[in-house]
C-alpha cells in the first residue's frame, strides 16, 4: 500500500496541487504544500450512513424540492469547498443547484451572502450511486462557530438516501425551487442531515482532531440547534486557548454515529469499516480521539463479553497502527459507566473494566482521555454521577458533555506534539 501511494503521489503531483486536493484513492484531501502557509483543512464533517426508514425526509420529500441545512464549522475563512455524498444511494442523485450563505435562524439566510456552488464549473451535478461530489473552491466569508446554510435544489433522488440522523440540527424542506430564497417556505422540518458530508476551508490552522465515536460523541442528550455536544464544547475550548496564547487554532470534526459499534453490529458502518473515510480522508487531520466500544459491550450476550472485550482491544490496535502510519497521534477515551441502563450486567461491567484497564495501561495509545474518571459516581463507580447523567444512565446531559470537554488536557493538541509519519 505504501508503494502504491508513493507512485500515485509522483504521477499526480502537478495536477493535484493545481486542483488543491488528493483523491481518496491517493490519500487525504489536502494539498501537499499550498502557497501562503495555508492548506485545505476540514472545518466541519459528519459521519454518514444509510438513512433508516424512520429517518427518511418527511413529505414533500427531496425529489425536485429544496433542502436547507445548517452547519457550524470549527474554523473560519474565506475560501471553501463542500462535499456531497450518495454513498448509500441505490441509484443516481441529481443536485440541480447548490448555494451557501450565512444562516440567520429559522431556515432564513442573509441574502447578501448567498453564493452559488459549482461542480467542475457547472451549476448541477449527477452523483452516481456509491460516490460523492466535491465542489469547486468558492470565495465565502464565514467565521469559526458561525452558522452556515447549505441549500440544495434536487432533481431525482434515489430511494435509499445517504445521511446523518443524529444531526441535533433542524433542516428545512420546501416545495420546488427555493434555492436562493431568503426564507424558505417551511413545508417540512426535520432534525436530520441528508447528503452533506464535509466542509473544508483554506486555513493556516494547526490542523484538526477527529472524534471517532458513537451517540455520546454524536450528542444524544444535547440540545437541538445549540451545538452543545462535547466535541463542540471541546472545539470552543481549543479556539479560546489558541486566541489567548496567540497560536494557530485546531479544528474538531465529529465522526460520531448514534448506535455505532466498533467491530460488528450497531447502526451505520462499524468504526473499523469507516475508519479510512472518517479518520484518514478528511483534510489536514493531525489527531484522533477514539471513544467507542460501549455498544459492542452493551449488546453482547453475557457469555461472550470477555471475547468482545478482546476484540475491542484488537480493533484499537488496528486503528492506532493505521493512524500512526498516516502521521496522526491517537488518544484513547475510556468507556463511561452505564449502571442503571439496560446495558448493565455483571459480565458487561467486567468487560468495560477490562477494556478501560487496557486503554489506561497498555501504552498503545499516545495518551489517554479518561472520560470514565470524569463521569463516574465516586460512591458507585459503575454509574454516572448525577451531575453528568442525562437521565438514561448512559448518555450525559448538556452539562455532562461540558464536563467531559472541560476535562481534556489541551496540551495534547499543541502543534509541536504532532507525531511524524
Amino acid at each position: 500500500m505504501k508503494r502504491a501511494l508513493n507512485v500515485c503521489d509522483k504521477r499526480l503531483r502537478v495536477w493535484l496541487i493545481a486542483l488543491g486536493f488528493v483523491p481518496l484513492s491517493c490519500g487525504r484531501l489536502h494539498p501537499s504544500n499550498p502557497s501562503g502557509g495555508q492548506r485545505w483543512i476540514g472545518a466541519w464533517a459528519t459521519a454518514l450512513q444509510r438513512t433508516e426508514p424512520a429517518n427518511m425526509p418527511p413529505a414533500p420529500g427531496l425529489s425536485n424540492n429544496t433542502l436547507r441545512q445548517v452547519i457550524h464549522p470549527s474554523l473560519g475563512g474565506s475560501r471553501w469547498r463542500f462535499r456531497f455524498s450518495n454513498e448509500f444511494g441505490d441509484g443516481p442523485m441529481v443536485i440541480q443547484a447548490a448555494h451557501i450563505a450565512r444562516a440567520t435562524g429559522g431556515g432564513a439566510i442573509d441574502a447578501g451572502t448567498d453564493v452559488a456552488l459549482r461542480f467542475d464549473g457547472r451549476e448541477s451535478v449527477t452523483i452516481p450511486r456509491g460516490e460523492a461530489a466535491l465542489t469547486d473552491p468558492v470565495s465565502f466569508a464565514a467565521d469559526a462557530f458561525s452558522d452556515v446554510a447549505i441549500t440544495l435544489h434536487f432533481g431525482a433522488v434515489p430511494a435509499a438516501l445517504t445521511g446523518h440522523p443524529g444531526s441535533r440540527t433542524t433542516s428545512f424542506i420546501a416545495n420546488g425551487d427555493a434555492i436562493a430564497s431568503p426564507a424558505v417556505p417551511r413545508n417540512a422540518t426535520v432534525v436530520h442531515w441528508y447528503v452533506i458530508s464535509a466542509a473544508d476551508v483554506m486555513s493556516n490552522a494547526a490542523g484538526g482532531v477527529v472524534v471517532l465515536g458513537n451517540s455520546i460523541a454524536d450528542g444524544r442528550g444535547s440540545t437541538d440547534d445549540m451545538n452543545d455536544r462535547w466535541p463542540d464544547d471541546f472545539a470552543r475550548r481549543l479556539a479560546s486557548a489558541a486566541r489567548e496564547e496567540a497560536r494557530p487554532t485546531v479544528a474538531v470534526l465529529n465522526a460520531g454515529i448514534g448506535g455505532n459499534a466498533v467491530v460488528r453490529g450497531g447502526l451505520g458502518p462499524t468504526a473499523l469499516a469507516r475508519f479510512d473515510r472518517d479518520v484518514l480522508s478528511p483534510a489536514g487531520m493531525r489527531w484522533l480521539i477514539v471513544c467507542e466500544g460501549v455498544n459492542d459491550i452493551g449488546v453482547a450476550p453475557d457469555d461472550s463479553s470477555a471475547s468482545v472485550a478482546q476484540h475491542l482491544m484488537d480493533a484499537y490496535r488496528d486503528m492506532i497502527r493505521r493512524a500512526h502510519a498516516r502521521g496522526l497521534r491517537v488518544y484513547g477515551g475510556t468507556i463511561m459507566p452505564f449502571g442503571g441502563n439496560r446495558y448493565m450486567s455483571r459480565a458487561h461491567e467486567a468487560a468495560r473494566s477490562a477494556v478501560n484497564a487496557w486503554i489506561r495501561t497498555s501504552g498503545e495509545f499516545d495518551a489517554v482521555i479518561d472520560f470514565d474518571a470524569v463521569a463516574r459516581d465516586p460512591a458507585e463507580p459503575s454509574r454516572l454521577r448525577a451531575s453528568v447523567d442525562g437521565g438514561d444512565h448512559l448518555h450525559p446531559s448538556a452539562a455532562g458533555y461540558r464536563a467531559l470537554a472541560d476535562a481534556i488536557d489541551l496540551s495534547l493538541f499543541a502543534p509541536t506534539g504532532t507525531r511524524q509519519p
